[in-house]
């Protein structure tokens, strides 16, 4: 089973982030205050309708918050009562990308270097195991009854045996300059192991469990950019293309060996009750369904044999979904999006008070404009409007009716933003980012407000192969960029130096471009000072003054390490300005103001690493720890 690319691949990296969060409160130190977690709901990562103990109906879903996959859910599906179950290894901030049930009635997952079968009988994970990195993105049963998982990101394969409870880690059976995502693995009738993987160039490779010698099957000529397609046939052989593409070449996988045919006339797959973080099988094994399970309203709606409906409400615990960003609103409030579930939040610090409402997709940056904030939203690189002077409306992407509403795309260029800012006069939003799957090297996004017109650039018409990961807007209607090397989600690294360049924003051309501090493969913040020389931050530890005039590099300083690194995430808010010209530094364990030129005094350090952040609001900075809105009362420190 595929799943769409909105809720396939966050990369590894996205659920890293958080994993030394911060995420239940605790005794904070004088001028820090804890103002809640942003949005108090978890998220599924594979949801199956099966039997439970005594022959009952029940749902088993795998839950995901900031921590990562932390706990089993169990739900009675005759009265919507539940169990949960914490996993018996730590969730490391991973979470299931796969999962299956077996034919025996257990629930597998590997995940944060763990593998894990989950009874739901005997109500209780009845085996674990330690593997190599990192996790499953498909698994399988074979005629045999083993179960097969291949992870990322290079490969690595597994097998366990329910009845001996022996597990057999292979270790990482295929090596790439690129992480791996192995969507498809089939064993045939024989026992052979067949797996397929992608993004940067698909791959189909050939696995033999007596010797556990892994066989790659195409040549260089014949790999496509993103996923091959394999599957499961009831005459006992696997069956796939390089892509799934009409027009690509059919292969037969039988016995150890992979031949060119036809397509397959008569296709009859096997059904396995299996799939990505998506997985959602919902036939109850008494004739029922599972018509919706609505974690964020806390209820779910099943179907019985006879086609009658009934809702119950559900419960469980959530310490918070992964927080994207937030900024401070002209009104005085906080705003930001968090990723799975996908929502928008906005906090009144002096009413205290949350909104937290749907949102169109994960709304990574965010930027304010007039009564409007305007989000980089994965995936499509959608730009999307929140018009604050009017009510929510949930509707579907692209319907002018919706509020938030898209306004703008930049797929392929720009998949997943990492930044926003608007210009000077207020009439266009600029967007940059990573990205789609596979591909290196990102682009620009230009969206005339007035006009409604927009203009995309990619990587060629920019820097090749670098995508822009921050921006600081220039006199004269120009636009600084710092890049990033990353590529694109499963993508391949092909720059060596990040670069900063100057692009003019009304004829979309650059100006110039270099690549000025030697050793840096990210640009993670820039900040104009007044007197329009350039603050910078590098690999989240360079501290440097860039002059626009001369473009030069005037001072550069390496920040102590027991402070951290400068926060990081999605949206890099490493530097902070303050009401009268001040300007503070976020890092993960402290807070600094900046003195003169390079030089900066400690204002506090920070019982906690800092996930996200920051913005200045009356007095105090706002970031995200774990999943929580922390601030800190500036005047503490003086």
């Amino acid at each position: 089973m595929r799943t769409p690319k909105f809720i396939s691949l966050l990369a590894a990296a996205l659920f890293l982030l958080c994993q030394a969060g911060w995420s239940q409160p605790h005794q904070l130190p004088e001028g820090f205050k804890d103002h809640g977690v942003a949005t108090p709901i978890s998220n599924h990562r594979g949801v199956v309708a099966t039997t439970g103990p005594d022959g009952k109906n029940v749902v088993l879903v795998w839950l995901f918050d900031h921590r990562g996959g932390y706990e089993l859910l169990m739900i009675d599906a005759a009265n919507g009562k539940s169990e949960e179950f914490p996993v018996p290894y730590p969730p490391g901030g991973d979470t299931p990308f796969a999962s299956l049930l077996s034919k025996k009635n257990k629930f597998y997952t590997l995940y944060n270097g763990y593998f894990s079968e989950f009874d739901p009988v005997k109500k209780a994970f009845t085996f674990h195991s330690k593997s190599a990195p990192q996790m499953a993105m498909s698994l399988t049963e074979d005629d045999n009854g083993l179960i097969w998982a291949v992870t990322y990101p290079n490969s690595g394969l597994v097998s366990y045996n329910p009845d001996t409870k022996e597990f057999k880690d292979y270790g990482h059976t295929y090596l790439q300059n690129w992480p791996q995502y192995p969507r498809f693995i089939y064993a045939d009738d024989k026992g052979w192991i067949y797996f397929g993987l992608g993004e940067t160039a698909s791959q189909i490779i050939i696995f033999d469990p007596k010797t556990g010698k892994a066989t790659p099957q195409l040549s260089e000529d014949k790999r496509r950019k993103g996923q091959p397609f394999l599957y499961r046939d009831k005459n006992g052989k696997v069956y796939g293309q390089a892509s799934r593409n009409p027009a690509e070449p059919w292969y037969e996988l039988y016995q150890g060996q992979m031949k060119p045919i036809s397509a397959p006339a008569n296709q009859d797959p096997v059904s396995y009750i299996a799939g990505s973080q998506g997985l959602f099988h919902d036939k109850l094994p008494n004739g029922g369904r599972l018509k919706s399970l609505d974690l964020v309203n806390r209820k779910i709606e099943i179907t019985n044999a006879k086609g009658q409906s009934n809702t119950y409400p559900i419960d469980y615990a959530s310490e918070g979904a992964l927080v994207m960003d937030v900024f401070t609103l002209p009104n005085g409030t906080i705003a930001g999006g968090t990723a799975f579930p996908m929502r928008l939040f906005n906090y009144d610090p002096k009413k205290d008070k949350w909104i937290n409402e749907w949102a169109l997709g994960q709304f990574n940056v965010g930027v304010p404009l007039g009564n409007s904030a305007f989000f980089g939203t994965y995936p499509g690189g959608l730009l999307a409007e929140w018009d604050r002077s009017k009510p929510f409306v949930h509707d579907q992407k692209g319907n002018a009716a919706s509020n938030p509403r898209v306004v703008a795309k930049a797929a392929p260029d720009v998949y997943r933003p990492l930044c926003i800012t608007t210009t000077a006069d207020g009439k266009t939003v600029i967007m940059g980012g990573t990205p789609a799957y596979g591909y290196t090297g990102g682009g620009l996004l230009f969206w005339n407000k007035e006009t409604n017109q927009t203009t995309v650039l990619n990587d060629s018409a920019l820097v090749l192969d670098q995508s822009a990961h921050k921006f600081a807007v220039l006199p004269d209607n120009e636009l600084l960029v710092g890049t990033t090397v990353a590529a694109g989600t499963g993508g391949e690294r092909k720059a060596a130096l990040a670069e900063l360049y100057i692009i003019d924003i009304a004829t979309k051309k650059i100006k110039w471009r270099a690549p000025v501090l030697p050793g840096v493969t990210q640009y993670s913040d820039l900040l104009v000072r007044p007197d329009g020389l350039v603050y910078g931050m590098a690999n989240r530890r360079t501290l440097f003054i860039f002059d626009p005039k001369t473009r030069k590099v005037v001072e550069q300083k390496e920040l102590s390490q027991d402070l951290g690194s400068a926060v990081g995430g999605h949206s890099n808010r490493v530097f902070i300005s303050g009401p009268n010209g001040e300007i503070y530094l976020l890092f993960n364990k402290a807070i600094l103001k900046v003195k003169s030129g390079l030089e900066v005094d400690l204002v506090t350090r920070i019982p906690h690493n800092v996930s996200v952040g920051g913005d200045y609001l009356d007095g105090r900075i706002y970031f995200i720890i774990g999943s929580r809105l922390i601030s800190y009362d500036l005047k503490t420190g003086k």
